[in-house]
């Protein structure tokens, strides 16, 4: 490490020297490295070029004090390993770093208030918050007025603070592929539910259902519901193994799907051709099964990219950001699903 004659860390350059090198003021140095409009393209090249030059880093401590922003965005996560909260947390990080703003994540179990995070995140400094929570339950955040939120998917009770929801719109994603079962002369359409505390698993849910009631098919009744596992999926696949009338199957999730292939290929059913199975996510190795299987495509970059830019147009002060913007989802068709083979029997 370099140092200086007593021993003390040599101080880097600073936006003074920058400043000097560049031959124009410290603001003018300010402006360039914050991105602040009125600036010459010729005077943003020298002092770019100086900064480059003398390995100048701006103190982001010192900028927030000066602009009042801390170019900081904060995440609350349920911590978790499941494919969609994990790609979306991902897909939110090179989002907030394509728009100059850093990343930094407060976790959650299962259990714990939300508040607890949310406080973790005020306390270190931060311009805004993405809440990427899938579990509510009800309860009111104390934010502060001038940190604006966006909640993923639902909307949460913020008080005071400016708030806006992006998401994929569940209810409709569900909807569309029981509509599409239904389509392929299945007289039914039975469900894995995902855990009932998951605003998610609401939300296929009663897609699902109403996909059902507007068609005149009629409700089965659920298995139990499962955790959005492979584990889960397979038990509520082997319970439907053994009813005669199941030809046709939407899981909350494509883990879920995967194990409802395996029961029903032990139980020796085929699929598509005695069961359709359709997930929800589209999880890379979901082309790859045997059969591939169909899918709602979610697009966890899409919201991921809306939602930095609107939480980031809320912190500028900028209006005109609608309160709750849904992003499409896709249906996307392979080989697990396929036209009923013969009239189904009556629901028992």
């Amino acid at each position: 490490m370099a140092g200086t004659a007593s021993g003390r860390p040599q101080r880097g350059p600073g936006m003074t020297e920058v400043a000097r090198a560049a031959g124009v003021s410290q603001k003018t140095v300010s402006r360039v490295v914050n991105g602040e409009p009125h600036v010459s393209p010729e005077v943003r090249d020298r002092v770019l070029r100086a900064v480059q030059e003398l390995g100048y880093r701006p103190n982001n401590a010192a900028r927030a004090l000066l602009l009042g922003r801390y170019r900081r965005i904060g995440v609350v996560s349920l911590g978790t390993s499941l494919y969609g909260p994990s790609t979306l947390l991902l897909a939110l990080e090179r989002a907030m770093q394509r728009s100059g703003y850093s990343f930094t994540l407060a976790g959650t179990l299962e259990g714990q208030p939300v508040q607890v995070a949310v406080e973790a995140l005020l306390e270190q400094g931060v311009d805004g918050i993405v809440l990427s929570e899938p579990i509510d339950d009800g309860t009111p955040l104390r934010l502060s007025a001038d940190v604006p939120v966006v909640s993923l998917g639902e909307g949460v009770d913020v008080g005071q603070a400016a708030s806006a929801v992006v998401g994929a719109d569940g209810v409709v994603a569900a909807r569309t592929a029981t509509e599409y079962l239904l389509s392929l002369g299945h007289r039914t359409v039975w469900h894995i539910p995902g855990p009932h505390d998951w605003w998610a698993a609401r939300d296929r849910l009663r897609g699902w259902r109403e996909a059902l009631g507007t068609a005149g098919a009629p409700e089965p009744p659920l298995p139990v519901a499962g955790d959005w596992s492979p584990a889960s999926g397979y038990a509520a696949g082997r319970q439907l193994a053994g009813l005669s009338d199941v030809t046709a199957v939407f899981a909350a999730n494509d883990d879920m799907a995967i194990g409802a292939l395996r029961a029903f290929a032990e139980a020796g059913l085929s699929v598509p051709g005695d069961v359709s199975v359709v997930g929800y996510d589209d999880v890379p190795a979901a082309a790859y099964l045997s059969p591939p299987l169909t899918t709602v495509r979610q697009d966890f970059t899409g919201v991921a990219d809306r939602a930095v830019d609107v939480l980031i147009a809320m912190i500028e002060g900028r209006p005109g950001h609608a309160e709750r913007t849904d992003i499409a989802t896709e249906l996307t068709v392979r080989a697990s699903s396929g036209p009923v083979r013969e009239p189904a029997s009556p629901l028992r």
